[in-house]
C-alpha cells in the first residue's frame, strides 16, 4: 500500500475523530445548559406523567422569567440534592397555602385542579399527616411549593418543605417515549410528542 494511500486513510480516520469530538461537545453544551432528557420512574405525577414516560426539559425556561403556579417543573430534591424531583409548583413566593380535607387554598380560595387525582376518599387528620390537611403559612421569597398530580400517592412540599429557586433546574417540555415496561414494554405512541401542561 502507498504511502499516499496510508494518508487519506489516516486522514479520514483522524476527521471521524474530530466529527465525534465536536458532536459530543455540542451534546454536553446542550445538555447542561438548553434541553435535558429524563425518564419517569414513579406515579407521583400520574395522570399528567405516566412511569416509562420520557421527557425533555427545557433548562432555558427560567432563565429570563420565574415559575407560575400551574407549572411542572425539575429541581434539585433539598433531602438529597444529587436525586431530581418533577413536581408541579402549586403556590409561588408570597402566596397564603392551606390544604384542607384534600383541598388546597391560595389567598384564601379554592384552587382549581382538573390535574389532581385521589385514589383515597379517606381524609387524614393534619395532626397525623400533612397529606390532607395543614395550617395555612406564607411561601418564603425565593422559594416554591410543589406537588405530585397523584395527591394521595405523592412525596412532596408537605413533606419536607419548600424548593428554593436557585435548586430549580427547568420546566417539563414534551414527552419524546413512552413505554410501558410492566406490559411487557408495550409503546405508547398516543403519548410520543405530547406537550405537558
Amino acid at each position: 500500500m502507498s504511502s499516499e494511500v496510508k494518508e487519506v486513510k489516516k486522514g479520514k480516520f483522524k476527521d471521524t475523530i474530530d466529527s465525534l469530538v465536536v458532536a459530543f461537545v455540542i451534546a454536553m453544551i446542550i445538555r447542561a445548559f438548553i434541553i435535558q432528557a429524563y425518564k419517569i420512574p414513579s406515579g407521583s405525577m400520574l395522570n399528567t406523567l405516566l412511569i416509562g414516560d420520557h421527557i425533555l426539559v427545557n433548562k432555558l425556561a427560567y432563565k429570563f422569567g420565574k415559575p407560575k403556579r400551574g407549572d411542572i417543573i425539575v429541581f434539585e430534591w433539598p433531602v438529597e440534592p444529587e436525586k431530581d424531583f418533577i413536581k408541579r409548583v402549586i403556590a409561588t413566593p408570597g402566596d397564603k397555602f392551606q390544604l384542607i380535607n384534600k383541598k388546597v387554598y391560595i389567598n384564601d380560595k379554592p384552587l382549581n385542579e382538573p390535574y389532581a387525582i385521589y385514589k383515597s376518599s379517606f381524609i387524614l387528620p393534619g395532626n397525623f399527616t400533612p397529606r390532607d390537611n395543614t395550617e395555612s403559612f406564607i411561601i418564603p421569597k425565593g422559594y416554591y411549593f410543589v406537588m405530585g398530580d397523584n395527591r394521595d400517592s405523592s412525596y412532596d412540599s408537605r413533606y419536607w418543605g419548600f424548593v428554593s429557586e436557585d435548586k430549580i433546574k427547568g420546566k417539563a417540555w414534551i414527552i419524546y417515549w413512552s413505554w410501558d415496561f410492566r406490559d411487557g414494554f408495550k409503546l405508547r405512541l398516543n403519548r410520543v410528542l405530547k406537550v405537558i401542561h
